[in-house]
C-alpha cells in the first residue's frame, strides 16, 4: 500500500510550484496565440517569470505580498541585474498576475506600484588630456574650420552642453572678461570662464562670422549659409574632426563636456566648483557625471569639513 504521508523525494517540485509552471505555460500560449507576441518576446517573459517562481520558493504566487516582491527586486539587483532588466522583469510579472486575476481568480497583483531602480546613465568615455590636445590641434584654414575650432575649444574649455552651445549669441561672449553667459536647463543662467585657447579661437571666428552672417541673425555659430548651426551639424563635424585627427573613435560633444569635468576635477579636487561650472542643480549629479568613487569623496570630505578632521 502506498504511504500517503511519505516525504517527497528531494528535488520533487512542490505542488504550488508545479501549478505555477502550468499557469505559466498557459500564459505563454496566451501571449503567442492570442496577443501574437513574437517567440523572442515570449521567451523573455518566460525567463523572467521562471525567475519569479524560483524566488517565491515555498510561497504560492497567490499569497505573495508587495514587500516580498520588493525583496525579490533587491535580490536580483544584488545579482547584477541593471535597472532596465529589472523594469522588464517587473513588467512581465505584472502582466502575468493580471492574466492570473482574469483567468484564474487571483485577487491581487503584488507587483503594482513597485518601480525598478533607475538605470545607470551610460556616460561617454572621457578623452585623455593628450587626446583632447590632439583633437583641438586642427588646421584652422577656411571659414568652417575656423568655426569648428572655436566650437571644439569652447566645448572643452567651458564644459557646455550641446544645446547650450547652439543657443549662444555673440552678446553672450565677453572677450574682455574671458567669460561666456550660458542658459542651461530650466532656463537658468550661469557665467563660466573661457580658457585662452578658446578665447583666441572665438576671436578668430567672430571675425569670420561677421563676413558670413546676414543682418538680424543672432546665433554665435552659423552654417555656411549664415543660418543658426544645428546640434546635429555640430555632432557630424565633431565626428569628422575626430576621424581626421586620428583619434580612432567616435567623439560626441558630450564627451568633451565629460572630459572638461574629469580633467578639472583631477587637477583641482574641487567638486563644488565643478558642479557650479557644469550647471548641476545637485552635487549628486556631478558625482555620477565624473565617475567619482566613494573613497575619493571621503578623502575630499575628510580634507575639507571642519568636523571631519581628525585630532592630531
Amino acid at each position: 500500500m502506498k504511504d500517503e504521508g511519505r516525504t517527497a523525494k528531494p528535488g520533487t517540485p512542490k505542488p504550488h510550484a508545479a501549478a505555477a509552471r502550468e499557469r505559466l505555460d498557459d500564459y505563454i500560449n496566451h501571449l503567442t496565440h492570442e496577443r501574437r507576441l513574437s517567440a523572442h518576446t515570449a521567451r523573455g517573459y518566460r525567463r523572467d517569470i521562471v525567475a519569479l517562481i524560483a524566488l517565491a520558493g515555498a510561497t504560492p504566487l497567490d499569497r505573495l505580498q508587495v514587500h516580498e516582491v520588493r525583496r525579490f527586486v533587491v535580490q536580483l539587483h544584488a545579482r547584477g541585474l541593471d535597472g532596465r532588466s529589472l523594469a522588464r522583469a517587473l513588467s512581465a510579472w505584472r502582466g502575468f498576475f493580471k492574466y492570473l486575476a482574469r483567468d484564474h481568480g487571483y485577487r491581487q497583483n503584488p507587483c503594482l506600484g513597485i518601480r525598478a531602480p533607475k538605470a545607470a546613465k551610460k556616460l561617454p568615455r572621457a578623452l585623455s588630456p593628450d587626446e583632447a590636445g590632439q583633437l583641438m590641434a586642427i588646421d584652422a584654414e577656411g571659414m568652417l574650420a575656423v568655426r569648428d575650432k572655436a566650437i571644439l575649444e569652447l566645448l572643452y574649455s567651458s564644459g557646455l552642453r550641446l544645446a547650450e552651445l547652439t543657443s549662444l549669441t555673440p552678446a553672450d561672449v565677453n572677450l574682455d572678461d574671458a567669460t561666456v553667459r550660458v542658459t542651461g536647463k530650466g532656463a537658468k543662467t550661469r557665467i563660466v570662464p573661457v580658457g585662452r585657447y578658446a578665447l583666441a579661437a572665438l576671436r578668430a571666428w567672430l571675425t569670420e562670422r561677421n563676413r558670413l552672417t546676414p543682418a538680424g541673425e543672432t546665433a554665435l555659430f552659423v552654417n555656411k549659409n549664415g543660418g543658426r548651426l544645428s546640434a546635429r551639424s555640430v555632432q557630424l563635424r565633431l565626428e569628422r574632426w575626430a576621424a581626421k585627427r586620428g583619434l580612432g573613435r567616435r567623439v560626441h560633444p558630450h564627451a568633451l563636456r565629460h572630459s572638461f569635468a574629469s580633467h578639472l576635477l583631477q587637477s583641482s579636487g574641487d567638486l563644488r566648483a565643478v558642479q557650479d561650472l557644469l550647471g548641476h542643480a545637485s552635487i549628486s549629479t556631478t558625482q555620477v557625471y565624473t565617475h567619482l568613487d566613494f573613497q575619493y569623496l571621503a578623502k575630499v570630505y575628510d580634507a575639507a569639513h571642519p568636523r571631519a578632521k581628525k585630532k592630531s
